[in-house]
């Protein structure tokens, strides 16, 4: 079964413990920091004994991060944290990206298409 980059996985490169904070922060784009201090706070004043057990179990269950997605550049994986957080959010931001591109590359083919005599005597001088 190959990875999926929307799953959540133990990230043991970042790791404190067992990696569980550092993956939840991976997963969800939110500094590592705060999780781990909403960690003990959950602990210490609202879930109590809860809390470890859930984390033992999580870090026992989840599955540790695939090498290959540690060499991702950090936009691709602003990317994947959106994608993760709001799909069709992210489906929307693609399709914007690309009518734009496609909308800039169409002003740049009328402009070259164009009578423009300048631009055309640009062009011969470089031959």
């Amino acid at each position: 079964m190959s990875a999926r980059r929307t799953s959540f996985y133990l990230d043991k490169r970042n790791k404190k413990a067992m990696g569980v904070c550092a993956g939840l922060a991976d997963y969800t784009g939110v500094d590592v920091t705060l999780i781990r201090v909403g960690t003990v706070l959950l602990t210490l004043f609202a879930l109590g004994p809860l809390m470890p057990v859930a984390y033992l179990v999580l870090g026992w269950m989840a599955d540790d991060k695939p090498r290959e997605f540690y060499a991702a550049d950090p936009q691709e994986e602003k990317f994947w944290q959106q994608v993760r957080a709001k799909p069709s959010a992210s489906v929307r931001d693609v399709r914007s990206r690309f009518r734009d591109i496609d909308r800039r590359l169409a002003d740049i083919e009328t402009h070259v298409t164009s009578q423009n005599t300048r631009l055309a005597n640009e062009i011969d001088a470089l031959r």
